[in-house]
């Protein structure tokens, strides 16, 4: 039932049923069982890397095997071997200060986690939620993507081999599994995914009361400062940006470049670009975008940028041509200085367009961001003290990296979410088992003098009133 394409409602929820049931029937899992769950998820992704390799392949019509065996295999490995090596220490109870008595925090499950991973890095968003579920003591049910069905039906086939339905389970099917999966009474709900899709999640956990933790996206800025390297930023930036073909939702959305660089970054890019990918078409390095209707919205953008006049740079080394093509390739495209009436700088990209923003001061950047939506990522390349710290305490969004794009994900130390439109909520190592567990307060008096308590006399009135200080 756990892999079916067609689950309704009432088979996810007998699924879940089935999981709380389990949860309530036995002691909290010890740091010992929680850890004998999370080697079997090491064993998954050690036994089956090829099989996930050619599945997300197979799903993206054309990605990177490269690519993917450090984005699918690697990386969520990396994420589960950290967390059973530090689990035992998350799990202690965390002392806190009181004048009388004892106080602590008692870190407890909270029962099912629901998972809902997106198609983008389909086996490592799932599996980075499921570290932090386990390590948390949960039972665990994903609903991965309808738009990579081949590794969907993999990973179901993966998870049932080595845990029952009450511990882990995999739902697959379209948006209507989706809409049903979320609508259900899971204890905690993990979301990554389109913004505009976040909402439909937190209205529909709405109805149980479901605390929710929603990955969203958003478009990140990149400032490169006068003080900065630019060699070097344009390196990052357009490497980050080709990652995946610019499908990661932390992706360098858009850049703002002095002014008086702009030629100089276009220049420079064009050779950065060419030094990876001396061709694009057949390149297996570079990956195609997932789906036609993506590579339509992708092509609209270009298209009313163009009727708007704006200048289009694509990045094409070997002026290959696009049009007739196995899969959805696009080839990377800069965009100088679109109006923000045009979609391409209204909506997240998610595809290999940079638009390109010259600037005068930095005071114009961080009111220009500070104008929109709080994005998931920003990134800063300069070497300039005091404009840095300006950046950091002046602009909000859900995480930076400094001289570098995308990497604070990587920081398992480091929480991971949005802000605002970019999310809400975090997870990543010891922070993901704290969205996964419940905090309990508890308290131990020792006996001493009630102040609340009645009659009050008067030897109660002057200990009251000499508390009662600045």
């Amino acid at each position: 039932m756990s892999t079916q394409a067609n689950s309704s409602a009432a088979d996810i929820r007998a699924i879940l049923d089935k999981q709380r049931a389990a949860f309530l029937a036995v002691e909290p899992y010890s740091a010992a069982q929680r850890i004998e769950l999370i080697d079997r998820a090491i064993g998954l992704l050690v036994d089956h890397a090829d099989e996930i390799v050619d599945a997300v392949a197979a799903d993206f019509g054309h990605r990177s095997k490269d690519f993917t065996r450090v984005t699918e295999v690697l990386s969520p490995l990396n994420t589960l071997k950290q967390t059973k090596a530090q689990l035992t220490e998350w799990m202690q109870p965390e002392q806190r200060h009181t004048e009388r008595g004892e106080a602590w925090l008692q870190y407890q499950p909270l029962g099912v986690i629901g998972i809902l991973s997106p198609w983008n890095f389909p086996v490592n968003l799932a599996f980075g939620g499921l570290a932090g579920a386990l390590a948390a003591g949960n039972r665990v049910m994903i609903k991965p993507s309808e738009f990579t069905p081949q590794t969907s039906e993999l990973m179901a086939r993966m998870i049932r081999s080595v845990f029952s339905e009450d511990e882990v389970a995999v739902v697959t099917g379209g948006p209507e599994v989706g809409q049903a999966f979320c609508s259900q009474p899971f204890d905690h709900l993990l979301f990554t995914g389109a913004t505009s899709i976040g909402k439909h999640v937190m209205r529909a956990a709405a109805e149980n009361l479901v605390p929710v933790t929603l990955e969203l996206g958003g478009k990140s800025p990149t400032i490169i400062s006068r003080s900065a390297d630019l060699k070097a930023a344009v390196t990052k930036i357009i490497t980050g940006k080709m990652h995946n073909a610019g499908q990661i939702c932390l992706a360098p959305d858009y850049v703002f470049v002095p002014e008086e660089l702009l030629e100089e970054f276009i220049a420079t890019a064009k050779t950065v670009l060419g030094s990876y990918f001396p061709t694009l078409k057949d390149n297996p390095d570079f990956t195609s975008v997932i789906n036609a209707r993506h590579f339509q919205r992708l092509q609209g953008y270009l298209s009313e940028a163009r009727e708007a006049g704006v200048e289009l740079i694509e990045l094409n080394p070997a002026g290959e041509d696009f049009s007739d093509q196995a899969h959805h390739k696009i080839a990377p495209t800069l965009l100088r200085n679109p109006g923000d009436e045009l979609k391409v700088m209204q909506d997240e990209i998610f595809g290999p367009l940079l638009p390109i923003k010259p600037y005068h001061t930095i005071q114009q950047v961080v009111a220009y961001i500070n104008a929109h939506p709080r994005p998931l990522g920003l990134y800063y390349f300069g070497n300039d003290a005091a404009e840095e710290q300006f950046v950091l305490t002046r602009t909000t969004s859900g995480g930076v990296t400094i001289n570098e794009v995308i990497k604070h994900v990587t920081v398992e130390s480091l929480p991971f979410g949005g802000v605002g439109p970019s999310g809400m909520g975090a997870y990543h190592g010891k922070d993901g088992f704290k969205t996964f567990s419940h905090a309990k307060a508890v308290y131990r008096p020792i006996d001493g003098p009630d102040l609340m308590r009645p009659p009050y006399v008067e030897q109660v009135r002057q200990i009251v009133s000499s508390l009662i200080s600045r």
